[in-house]
């Protein structure tokens, strides 16, 4: 093994579990030709993962074997590196507040980014480039409750609205009422007549 690919793996040995390794973080250390070279060649031998053109990261080794990193941690450190709001889809969302018992198939996000896709092992993770109202409130309840209630559209959003008054705490609720004006017209119209405290 070359001198470059051991610093290569020196250092995503420090990173936590599902942080991206790119060539630019080498680039100190050789051109980008090797550096890109000595990546694919990790990747080849299985010593990292590629998650996308440009970007690996290291699988997890357990007493139970190799595996590739959590879709959830490896996605929010996408998230912190890039500097993206990433946040689970809305059927995701609806599915964990109880709106729907429909557990979605796919592993999807929402991103202030462009739209991708990442593959952790064989599992392929879909980016879609969402508008901004519906990554507000990003990692809260009540931004939870917005995804929801945008995947589950308008003709279910009153009745959803309801079970949220009952399910969410109050505190979140009043925030997800609260968002009202930046929501497109028919969910803040849903919002302030079923929602009204």
């Amino acid at each position: 093994m070359t001198r470059l690919s051991e610093e290569i793996l020196e250092h995503a040995a420090d990173l936590p579990e599902g942080a991206p390794v790119g060539a630019k973080s080498f680039l100190h250390l050789g051109s980008r030709a090797a550096v890109d070279q000595a990546l694919s060649r990790l990747a080849a031998r299985g010593a990292l993962l590629r998650a996308r053109r440009g970007v690996y990261v290291r699988p997890v080794t357990s007493r139970f074997g190799v595996r590739a990193p959590s879709v959830e941690k490896a996605v929010e450190a996408f998230a912190a590196q890039r500097g993206e709001t990433i946040v689970p889809s809305g059927a995701t969302a609806a599915n964990r507040l109880g709106l729907t018992t429909q557990v979605p198939v796919r592993s999807v996000y929402l991103t202030s980014g462009r739209s991708r896709t990442m593959s952790f092992g064989k599992q392929v993770v879909e980016l879609r480039h969402a508008p901004l109202w519906q990554l507000a409130m990003a990692n809260r309840p009540a931004g939870e409750a917005v995804r929801a209630l945008a995947w589950l559209g308008p003709e279910q959003a009153e009745h959803a609205v309801q079970t949220l008054k009952r399910k969410l705490p109050r505190p979140a609720f009043k925030e997800l009422v609260a968002a009202a004006p930046q929501m497109p017209s028919w969910l803040a119209r849903t919002l302030t007549s079923t929602g009204a405290l």
